[in-house]
């Protein structure tokens, strides 16, 4: 980190301890993300930036949030395959659809974002917040805006009880793993026991031939079998791996993660940006408009840069902009490039990619790592898809840790030099950007 950073540096880890330690939780519309987006407000304001705050609704167990409500389905379904197959044919059939329903639902909201069904859950009252600085005659030719999240995540259980556990993670993948392969059997048998019985419903034994007979009568005994399996298997592992599931993400807003690294990290570094260049306007690169974006509602599924995107499509903010969207700047062994999200089945920018990996160099980080974020998704996404050059800058361990989404991440964890080398690798790209945009620049 630059000496000259060391003052901005320092009010970045105290955004942080203030977030983490003073605010704590701020779950996705809750009143605690609200606190620290009018909090980042005040900040805009004290150095003489007007904060626009745009308000959105968020459903916050629409999303990653709701996984616990996958668990329950399971065992709502497993309790209804227990009725014996002469009066459960509309028992199974209901199992069977509880549990596609709630496969589609996670398939669309949890792993793919989509916001369809964002109305069968309860709303809450969202925020952006936003301030830009411009050029002193305010002309500009593109904008640069720097994004964090201001929410935090739901306690995952499993992952804060590795901590005193050797193995690191595997024993919750190996929780998860179970409640997942349980929800699984159980669609499938609960499919297997629907159909097969109306199947033998609407049979006519007194109109088949003797082979279909006798095909039908082997066909009913093998569903007799798998009924009685279904009462070993659902007592035995469908409901207990189903109730793991219900345990991942601890509804209580007072253990949830107070989101130090994840994400107040970002958005300390986002506002010391634009705080540097208002500071010394001689650094501020030529005819650009830099904008600190916090952005809400990011663990409800990007709710919050979706929103932001939708609600500006078309409009001057987003037209030849630049987006640093930072993610997690903590753990200074693991300073990385995320270039893309694999379930948004989205790349981001290649030349971000490339002058970010720069960036991180001619800041002393010798090897960078390049990854795509392998689960999940990250505010460069709704970017990317409307259009806006962006990339997700991260300093965190990509395998799940005791301390991510967990009550663990706290500031106490990592190092106040970490933020600041994070600050000055996005400094440092935002130069790389300006370079750009000076060779590529139109003759006027």
């Amino acid at each position: 980190m630059r000496e000259e950073l060391k003052k901005y540096a320092d009010e970045a880890y105290e955004i942080v301890e203030t977030a983490a330690n003073e605010i704590g939780s701020r779950l996705p519309g809750s009143e605690g993300e609200r606190k620290f987006a009018h909090h980042m407000a005040g900040k805009l304001r004290d150095i003489g930036i007007e904060p626009v705050e745009e308000k959105f609704l968020v459903s916050p167990r629409a999303s990653i949030g709701g996984i616990p409500y996958a668990g329950w389905a399971g065992i709502v379904a497993a309790v209804l395959m227990l009725f014996p197959s002469s009066i459960g044919i509309g028992f199974h059939g209901l199992a069977f659809f509880i549990c596609l329903g709630t496969l589609v639902w996670l398939v669309c909201s949890v792993f793919l974002y989509k916001t369809w069904f964002d109305f069968a859950f309860k709303q809450e009252p969202s925020q952006n917040v936003y301030g830009e600085l411009l050029p002193a005659d305010g002309k500009y030719d593109y904008t640069i805006m720097v994004s964090g999240h201001t929410d935090t995540s739901w306690n995952w259980k499993h992952s804060a009880a590795t901590k005193y556990r050797r193995g690191g993670p595997v024993p919750a993948f190996l929780k998860m793993g179970l409640g997942i392969a349980a929800f699984f059997v159980l669609f499938a048998l609960s499919g297997v026991m629907f159909f097969g019985e109306l199947y033998c419903s609407l049979f006519d034994v007194n109109g088949a031939s003797e082979s279909a007979l006798a095909a039908y009568v082997d066909f009913a005994e093998a569903l007799s079998y798998i009924s009685i399996a279904l009462y070993i298997a659902v007592p035995v592992f469908i409901i207990p791996s189903c109730f793991l599931i219900t345990m991942w993400a601890d509804k209580n807003p007072r253990t949830a993660s107070p989101g130090a690294m994840d994400n107040a990290t970002g958005i300390a570094i986002a506002y010391e940006v634009i705080r540097y260049f208002k500071e010394n306007p001689d650094k501020m690169p030529a005819r650009c408009r830099i904008i600190d974006f916090n952005c809400g509602s990011e663990e409800a599924g990007l709710r919050g840069s979706i929103d932001f995107t939708r609600r500006h499509k078309g409009e001057d903010i987003l037209k030849n902009c630049w987006n640093i969207n930072v993610d997690s700047i903590a753990d200074k062994d693991y300073f990385q490039v995320v270039h893309g999200d694999t379930w948004q089945f989205t790349r981001f920018d290649a030349d971000l990619e490339k002058y970010l990996t720069e960036a991180m160099i001619d800041a002393g980080i010798e090897k960078p790592g390049n990854i795509a974020n392998p689960v999940g998704g990250c505010d460069s996404t709704p970017f990317t898809k409307a259009g806006v050059k962006s990339i997700t800058f991260a300093a965190q361990n990509p395998i799940l840790t005791h301390y991510y989404h967990t009550f663990y991440d706290v500031p106490e964890r990592f190092e106040k030099e970490t933020v600041g080398l994070g600050l000055d690798v996005v400094l440092r790209l935002v130069d790389k950007i300006a370079a750009h945009e000076e060779k590529n620049r139109r003759p006027e």
